[in-house]
């Protein structure tokens, strides 16, 4: 659906803004409609509350730029009335057409892949082999430098952890698995009141 232009519509002015007794008070609505009427005895009305505009709808496009000439800007009711040619819109399609076939392999999960598609393969994962040998000579406690550092940059080093068994004696529990740590409750502090009674 594309939009076409847009153009005036010789027979139809719109008035705006019109006095909000127009539509509450069926003497001044008459009042207003004589005004119209005057230039075009067959003329309609379209009273839009919400938006306070009257559409008047000629029969004849002289008598609708007579009256747009003579009562643009003119007092009514206390109010300055201002009168405008109505514009029509011309829309190219009444209906909602589909998109182009060119983006449809958009739309999720697509019917199929566009033309020339075809699936990336995955890179293969990069293994320091040297890193990896270097680590496994290392004892606990040892260390390795990986990069050395410069006035820019820090030194990188890789540090074995240290050996958590006492005198290189493994503590197994049931099963000869190894026994979980005991965790040591810490201590509550003693009371101090805080006011001295």
């Amino acid at each position: 659906m594309h939009l076409k232009t847009t153009k005036c519509n010789n027979f139809c002015l719109v008035a705006t803004p019109v006095d909000h007794e127009i539509f509450s008070r069926p003497q001044i609505r008459e009042q207003f409609e004589a005004l119209f009427r005057a230039f075009d005895p067959s003329t309609s009305f379209q009273f839009f509350k919400s938006f306070r505009r009257v559409r008047i709808n000629f029969t004849d496009a002289l008598a609708a730029a007579e009256a747009r000439v003579k009562l643009h800007k003119s007092d009514f009711n206390g109010k300055e009335m201002r009168l405008y040619f109505a514009q029509s819109v011309h829309i190219g399609s009444p209906r909602l057409e589909p998109p182009k076939p060119e983006k449809q392999f958009l739309i999720s999960p697509p019917a199929s892949p566009p033309v020339g598609w075809a699936q990336s393969q995955d890179a293969k994962p990069i293994i320091d082999y040297d890193l990896l040998c270097a680590v496994s000579k290392l004892g606990p406690g040892e260390q390795y430098e990986l990069h050395t550092g410069t006035t820019n940059t820090p030194s990188v080093i890789v540090h074995v952890c240290e050996d958590d068994s006492s005198d290189g004696e493994d503590e197994t529990g049931e099963g000869g698995k190894p026994a979980r740590p005991k965790i040591i409750q810490t201590r509550r502090p003693d009371y101090v009141p805080s006011v001295n009674q």
